[in-house]
């Protein structure tokens, strides 16, 4: 009985050492993630806040709502006779999409619309970016692994049959090749999917889509097509959410950003490598990535998407509003909005060509400029990747590094060194050390191909792009750094701003004439951390315009033609007032719905009658928002 107690003893000491063990390891784990967490959130706080979530009239005016466009309200709803879909149609269409983040979203919508049109059954889209992927996360794939495929089924059950996979038949003749595949060019006219693809869809009952620019059915369709166009709205803004964990992981970030009741702006750079060898910007770079561009832009002729030279002169295409603003740039026209040092941005876009160089003058300006890196730490980005197979690493950049005993070794066995002998061997420049997936421009003359490592990353991308997307849409203001790039293709700012259009068209979105904003740096490029006081309210005036009706009639010019979503009024909005020109005029439910929390937003806000917003107005608080000047620097030292 002594020896058997002893027993129990020792296993009653072993089980309590493993529980301390573990209590130990969570503690561990957990108060890393509160020093982490409270380095993410160590914001400095904006001296304009009185008490706790409570601004200022001056800060208020940088953040309030443009009043001229508080009567439009999102209305995508059927407005004309719209049957149900019957599942005993034409057929089925099986679409493949190329691309990334924004050629994604528009092309989801173009295809839902089509099978409207076709009277079809739309087999859930394949993404390509993520089933080429290798050793991404095994809980999700293709479709699934950015957006929720049964909210998606069920918000379009009215409108399109949407099924998760071919029935056995036809799936097996797809795999013979037996149906036919179409690749349309991005803005097929709808006679081409009448006259050409619906013969082939009833004869086989199934058909194959390739889908490469973005988009397959043209952005602006005839007045009688409106019910499609309002179609192409309930799928981007209602039945394309984003998976779970992605909207959980992003309502946590728009928490951190908006800690202590602050407001926040976003700013989207729009530095991506296609656009920019498109339009010829590089000349607005240095060293590497000037010859990047350049690279680029030689294969675009090769593949004839552009037609020009290869060397153009940059600084003429950014007077002519072609090439992007640059981030000292928007950090410059934020200071003349009178936007406070403190303030809150919020760095969006998965891809910034030119690395954190380019972004470390408006670090200087913005000390609160964060991006998800900043608000996430890795356990969280991490969870959202699912659990992945490790690759193989890139044969093409990961060259052997010889260690300092080999290059000491060779340094000895080349013979008799002349004297004075040369310095010992330098250190070896390891992996990490170059600049990540352009390292190859040393040492190679030719781009090599994707590794598997690369073709992962651009899964992430999808990710990255989509939590961006979440918070720019709830940003309280939104600055595009280059929207209406010009390549035809959509580009992130234009569908975050065609959003924001439609959920709230009078949220702050600023909207910038790029060609005016160019001509204004110039005029004062000597002093432009100190300028005069008429070049601060030029800048002042347009960016205020921007935010209105002179803004929207830019994007209806520019944008529309390329992508519907980028402005999707009027077809899919009314206004709460009497109706003006193409306008709808909401059902009375939408008013009186309107009304009651506009008057619960005025029960909460303090009475202040000279913060409205005006226009191109000028007044007197304006006057404290303009630069601290030293009244003792030179501006020319």
């Amino acid at each position: 009985m002594f020896k058997s107690k002893i027993k129990w003893v020792a296993l009653g000491g072993l089980a309590l050492s493993f529980l301390s063990l573990l209590v130990h390891m969570f503690l561990a784990n957990t108060s890393a993630e509160l020093v982490q967490y409270h380095v993410m959130t160590g914001f400095v706080e904006d001296l304009n806040v009185n008490v706790v979530g409570k601004q200022g009239v001056a800060s208020r005016k940088l953040w309030k709502k443009v009043k001229s466009l508080d009567s439009l309200q999102p209305y995508a709803n059927p407005r004309n006779k719209y049957p149900v879909p019957q599942h005993q149609n034409n057929g089925f269409i099986h679409a493949k999409i190329f691309g990334g983040f924004e050629k994604i979203r528009s092309s989801i919508c173009d295809l839902v619309t089509i099978s409207r049109l076709l009277n079809a059954s739309l087999v859930i889209p394949e993404i390509q970016e993520s089933t080429n992927s290798k050793g991404i996360g095994s809980e999700f794939k293709s479709f699934s692994y950015l957006y929720n495929v049964d909210h998606f089924i069920t918000s379009l059950r009215s409108d399109v049959v949407i099924v998760k996979d071919l029935p056995p038949e036809l799936k097996a003749a797809r795999k013979r090749k037996e149906c036919p595949i179409f690749k349309p060019r991005k803005s097929a006219s709808l006679d081409y999917y009448i006259k050409e693809v619906k013969p082939k869809l009833k004869k086989g009952k199934l058909i194959g889509l390739v889908v490469i620019d973005g988009g397959c059915l043209q952005p602006i369709l005839p007045p009688k097509w409106g019910e499609y166009q309002r179609l192409r709205c309930r799928v981007a803004f209602h039945a394309l959410h984003f998976r779970p964990d992605v909207l959980a992981l992003a309502h946590q970030m728009l928490k951190r950003l908006r800690a202590s009741g602050q407001p926040y702006l976003a700013y989207h750079p729009g530095l991506i490598r296609d656009a920019l060898a498109y339009k010829g910007c590089a000349d607005l770079f240095q060293d590497v990535h000037t010859e990047l561009i350049q690279y680029r832009r030689a294969q675009m002729i090769k593949q004839k998407l552009v037609h020009d030279n290869l060397s153009v002169d940059s600084y003429i295409q950014k007077v002519n509003g072609l090439c992007p603003l640059m981030p000292e740039e928007v950090g410059l026209l934020l200071k003349a909005m009178g936007y406070p040092p403190t303030t809150r941005i919020y760095l969006a876009g998965s891809e910034r060509f030119g690395g954190q160089r380019v972004m470390i003058p408006l670090r200087a300006m913005y000390t609160n400029l964060v991006d998800r890196s900043n608000l996430c730490n890795k356990y969280e980005l991490k969870k959202l990747l699912g659990t992945e197979s490790p690759l193989p690493s890139n044969p093409a950049n990961h060259t052997h590094v010889k260690t300092a005993d080999e290059l000491t070794k060779e340094w000895h066995e080349e013979g008799p060194h002349p004297r004075p002998q040369p310095p010992p061997p330098g250190r070896p420049i390891y992996q990490h050390e170059k600049e990540g997936w352009h390292g190859w421009i040393a040492e190679k003359e030719s781009e090599p191909d994707p590794s598997p490592i690369d073709l992962r990353d651009k899964a992430h991308r999808l990710l990255w792009d989509a939590l961006d997307y979440i918070v720019s849409v709830e940003a309280d203001a939104f600055f595009p750094g280059f929207n209406n790039d010009g390549t035809g293709w959509p580009d992130f700012s234009n569908l975050v701003m065609g959003h924001r259009l439609y959920e709230m068209a009078s949220s702050r979105t600023y909207r910038p004439d790029r060609k005016f904003l160019a001509k204004l740096f110039n005029s004062s490029s000597d002093n432009l951390y100190f300028p005069k006081r008429s070049w601060t309210v030029a800048a002042r005036d347009h960016l205020n315009n921007s935010l209105g009706e002179v803004g929207l009639k830019r994007q209806l010019l520019q944008s529309k033609p390329n992508s519907f979503l980028s402005h999707p009024i009027p077809e899919c909005s009314c206004t709460t007032v009497k109706p003006i020109g193409d306008n709808h005029e909401c059902p009375k439910w939408l008013k009186d719905s309107v009304a009651k929390s506009r008057t619960q937003d005025e029960n909460e806000q303090p009475d202040d009658e000279a913060d409205e917003f005006q226009s191109g107005s000028e007044d007197v608080i304006a006057e404290d928002l303009m630069f601290d000047r030293d009244e003792e620097m030179d501006p020319n030292d």
